[in-house]
């Protein structure tokens, strides 16, 4: 158990605010700050020295919506990316500023903010990129109806893509700069969380060090190329590709260790992190004499020789495949699904709400409103309850910020400065709390206010108002009223994790008979039980009942992450242990999937435990029948 669910088992009614405040401690490449603060700084100085501040601040302001998308990856991720976010970006900047224009009237420019709060919404459900796109279209839309504009009026849309050119320009270099390669850096992360999953085999640090491998393997994943039949590789891509791999190799047969709670001898628990070493430029190491003496030590001595192998450009076989090329169709596939629908309408409700206040209450800025809701629901960004809790704070401190900056100086070159400063702290804030990135954005939006020619000294406590205003209609509407709670969130990936190790459990045993590769299919695994544990540590953060929901489903999440390391010594057994499939036991495992899946889709969360081992497993027992124990144990307690 976790130590918010030994917290909460204690009686301490205060854990999960304890979870829901404490940031992490992400690590940031200084290229990102890099280019957020001269991605800012370049479109305020332009427009200073032009003496056409509006024109610069719409500049910095699709800078910054770029920053806030930038990632130290490809030219080839990136640029869609950012492209995605800043058509979006314009697009609702041209709604906006095409309904101030025109002088629309409230209830008019209601329905308009309605409409495209359904469409991003829709558009968020589709994933992070989506998410992204999706929340600055309505963002931009509420501040293109509501800031002072430029003359012409379509300045300020034509202005915010070329802010964001500047900041894609700015990493053009990682195009050709192999040695700086983001894949590269990502690969080496991979092998040294496997180094450090290696050196916790047989302590209680195991799980957490098997999560974080999965998460570098997840980043790595995403930072290379779909397969496209017909492409030619690169030499270098063949390397990533194929080094990758023998990763994801060493990292199953790894996992077999873990659940079998076998330590390895130190001088090859340390043998990953040398080659991290040697895939940034440092020299081969030498492979360490050991004689594996169990299936599953057997298994991660085959797979770490391959990878061994494989890093220093030699070849090796890796029993490995392709994944299947990427469905074109997916994305109109997923934004014309239930679930996207859904969260339009449910973005689209709190955006009606917010606009029927705003027409009945006077308010100075009323784009405000809509613009934290946006915020408030971009789905990607962890609980809804807690964001809302976290932007109402985070704006009174921002606010606070902001008063004292603006008590010191009304400058605008010492304002641009302060501005473009705190758009540096952006990609760390964005990745450590939610809060913190609030506190950094609000002086943003308030100077950059203070530039288009408005006064920002007096939209401090009218902010606040609005930030109230707007975090209660969606904890109401949108949390509260709506059905799409942590509990609604959990269960759906928890059926999909128990299929995806059904899949892998099949494939493990087919592999014996017929040439399947797994790959593949226990890293689609891997990545729906990350999936799952993460919309439980989610839903820990919110207050009863709904923490105490997804406490219950924390048993579960954790017995199918030990499955999974069962089902991969299960694998080495039958590959290196001689052992016979046993149909018996296959179908008890099978059918405690089955009824994992009916549980989680009747939301009724199995009630056992699971007892963790006490020493090492006797590789003379069968895997997977101590894995079945194990299951019957968690259903049957």
């Amino acid at each position: 158990m976790s130590a918010t669910g030994r917290s909460r088992a204690s009686g301490d009614p205060s854990a999960w605010w304890a979870l829901a405040l404490r940031p992490s401690r992400p690590v940031v490449a200084r290229a990102l700050v890099v280019r957020a603060a001269v991605g800012m700084a370049v479109p305020l100085l332009a427009g200073l020295l032009c003496d056409r501040m509006a024109l610069g601040v719409f500049a910095a302001l699709g800078a910054m919506h770029a920053t806030m998308n930038d990632r130290v990856e490809p030219l080839r991720l990136r640029a869609p990316r950012i492209a995605l976010a800043l058509t979006a970006s314009t697009a609702g900047m041209l709604i906006g500023a095409e309904l101030q224009y025109r002088g629309a009237g409230g209830l008019e420019i209601g329905a308009a903010l309605t409409a495209v709060g359904f469409a991003g919404g829709a558009l968020s459900a589709t994933g992070p990129r989506g998410s992204a796109a999706g929340m600055l279209l309505l963002v931009s839309a509420s501040l293109g109806g509501g800031m002072a504009l430029p003359h012409p009026w379509w300045a300020a849309p034509a202005m915010m893509p070329c802010g964001a050119a500047l900041v894609l320009l700015l990493g053009v270099r990682y195009r050709t700069d192999l040695r700086s390669d983001p894949r590269t850096r990502a690969l080496a992360e991979v092998y040294l969380a496997l180094g450090g999953l290696l050196a916790a085999l047989g302590t209680p640090d195991g799980a957490a060090a098997r999560r974080l491998l999965t998460g570098r393997l997840n980043q790595m994943q995403d930072l290379l190329p779909p397969p496209r039949p017909g492409r030619r590789e690169s030499e270098r891509l063949r390397w990533l590709l194929r080094s990758y791999e023998a990763a994801l190799g060493a990292t199953e047969a790894a996992a077999g260790l873990l659940w079998a709670w076998r330590p390895v001898p130190p001088e090859v628990a340390e043998l990953p992190a040398r080659l991290a070493g040697r895939i940034t430029g440092g020299p081969e190491p030498d492979y360490p004499e050991w004689r594996p003496d169990t299936p599953s030590r057997t298994a991660f001595d085959t797979a770490l020789r391959a990878a061994a192998d494989t890093v220093a450009g030699r070849w090796a076989p890796l029993d490995t495949a392709a994944p299947p090329p990427p469905d074109p169709w997916r994305l109109r596939a997923r934004l014309l699904s239930l679930g996207s629908v859904r969260y339009g309408l449910r973005v689209a409700l709190c955006v009606a709400v917010a606009e029927t206040l705003v027409n009945g209450v006077a308010l100075s800025r009323s784009y405000w409103v809509p613009m934290t809701v946006a915020f408030v629901l971009k789905p990607d960004l962890g609980s809804v309850f807690q964001r809302a809790v976290s932007r109402a704070l985070g704006t009174v401190l921002g606010i606070a910020v902001t008063a004292v900056l603006l008590a010191l100086t009304t400058n605008p070159w010492a304002l641009s400065l302060a501005i473009s400063l705190c758009v540096a702290l952006l990609p760390y804030s964005t990745a450590a709390h939610y809060g913190l990135n609030t506190i950094v954005m609000t002086p943003v939006a308030l100077l950059l206010v203070q530039l288009g020619g408005e006064s920002g000294a007096a939209e401090f406590w009218p902010r606040v108002l609005d930030t109230a205003l707007a975090s209660g209609i969606v904890l109401v509407f949108g949390y509260l009223l709506w059905p799409d709670r942590p509990p609604h969130r959990i269960e759906p990936s928890v059926v999909t994790a128990a299929a995806t190790l059904r899949r892998y459990l099949a494939a493990v045993v087919a592999g014996r008979t017929q040439p399947v590769a797994e790959v593949w299919l226990r890293r689609t695994a891997y990545r729906s039980l990350a999936d799952a544990r993460r919309q439980v540590d989610l839903g820990l953060a919110e207050p009863p009942p709904a923490g105490r929901l997804a406490e219950r489903w924390l048993p579960t999440t954790a017995a199918l992450e030990r499955m999974s390391g069962a089902v991969a010594a299960y694998a080495a057994q039958l590959r290196y242990g001689g052992r016979q499939p046993e149909p018996e036991v296959i179908e008890r495992v099978l059918t405690s999937l089955d009824r994992i899946t009916a549980a989680a889709r009747t939301h009724r969360p199995p009630t056992g435990r699971i007892a963790g081992p006490t020493g090492p497993h006797d590789p003379s027992r069968s895997a997977l029948a101590r894995a079945a124990d194990e299951l019957d144990q968690l259903l049957d307690g």
